[in-house]
């Protein structure tokens, strides 16, 4: 009986993800499935894929894959397992079984059959097993978030039927006020089929935002950017700030800086306790003066000159005094 390597079969290295290790299966699946491929070794092709794909697709079997490795049999005729190799790979009432895409070979029992839970193997065949979870990506607007909003979107499944072919199927999805960035929806039963009729995975789809010109999130509160006037920031107005729930009026203070944050509450992502919207401030110059600007300029320049020469002075008198 011959090691296996179930990496080589699949085309994939010990690294690889399980997105990349599934996407290579469907790949090889379609190239060597016995109704579509005319390859002489076919069906032995076809049967190492998925005996291949079944270990690797499980965390649990390909980590005691991953651990056992060549030394499977360790010299002996048939394979034991190490001290304590079911309780730790099997948690609860669950156990490793060999029912997954049919008839496995003799290396497969040896690594997962008998020699690992004596008394406990079903026999080899199509056995019924639940088909593995699926995980998606959907992304919305920022206003999204604060009415909900229903989305559709397509999904592109493998289907066998004299040959392998893709079909689309189109779902929606209600997402809910108040959603976050990162949040995962679960969809039952709408992941890869089961087999020999066990039922579906589920589908996880990871919420995103679509990015936004104007705001940045970081959490739940949101910051845009505001930009002013010099004498806007000098004297201090009341200013329009796009928000994502509309335009609000802002009164700025007298003599702000620019970079400086002014925050309104509770007007970020909604949440049990809501988020602040940010807006911080930019000054702006103008990119050319008129002589009646340059003059104005001139003047508050001795205006400030006088207003420094008078403050220093006085700091002066103190020190003297």
């Amino acid at each position: 009986m011959n090691y296996k390597d179930y990496y080589k079969i699949m085309g994939v290295d010990k690294t690889s993800t399980q997105d990349e290790i599934k996407t290579s299966y469907r790949k090889l699946a379609r190239k060597f499935h016995p109704d579509v491929s005319k390859e002489k070794d076919a069906e032995t092709r076809f049967k190492d894929i998925n005996e291949a794909y079944d270990v690797l697709r499980d965390k649990e079997k390909r980590a005691a894959y991953d651990q056992l490795g060549s030394n499977w049999k360790a010299g002996q005729s048939g394979f034991t397992p190490p001290p304590k190799w079911q309780e730790q790979y099997q948690q609860g009432n669950s156990s490793f079984n060999t029912g997954g895409q049919g008839d496995f070979s003799d290396f497969f029992e040896s690594l997962f059959g008998g020699g690992f839970n004596a008394g406990q193997h079903s026999p080899r065949g199509h056995q019924p097993k639940q088909g593995q979870d699926s995980h998606a990506k959907i992304l919305i607007d920022l206003p999204d978030t604060y009415t909900g909003v229903t989305r559709s979107f397509t999904l592109q499944d493998q289907i066998v039927n004299g040959q392998v072919q893709s079909k689309a199927r189109t779902l929606k999805v209600n997402i809910p006020k108040g959603i976050k960035p990162g949040q995962k929806i679960r969809l039952q039963k709408q992941g890869e089929a089961g087999f020999s009729g066990a039922k579906n995975g589920d589908l996880y789809l990871e919420v995103g935002f679509n990015p936004h010109p104007l705001y940045v999130i970081e959490g739940v509160d949101i910051t845009t950017e505001l930009t002013i006037t010099p004498w806007q920031a000098a004297l201090g107005e009341k200013v329009k700030v796009p928000t994502p729930t509309g335009t609000i009026d802002l009164t700025l203070p007298k003599l702000v800086s620019s970079g400086a944050k002014m925050r309104l509450k509770g007007r970020g992502l909604p949440s049990k306790i809501p988020g602040d919207f940010f807006v911080k401030l930019k000054i702006a110059f103008p990119k050319s003066l008129s002589p009646e600007e340059e003059t104005l300029y001139q003047s508050l320049k001795g205006l400030a000159t006088s207003h420094d020469k008078n403050e220093t002075e006085n700091a002066k008198q103190k020190i003297d005094s």
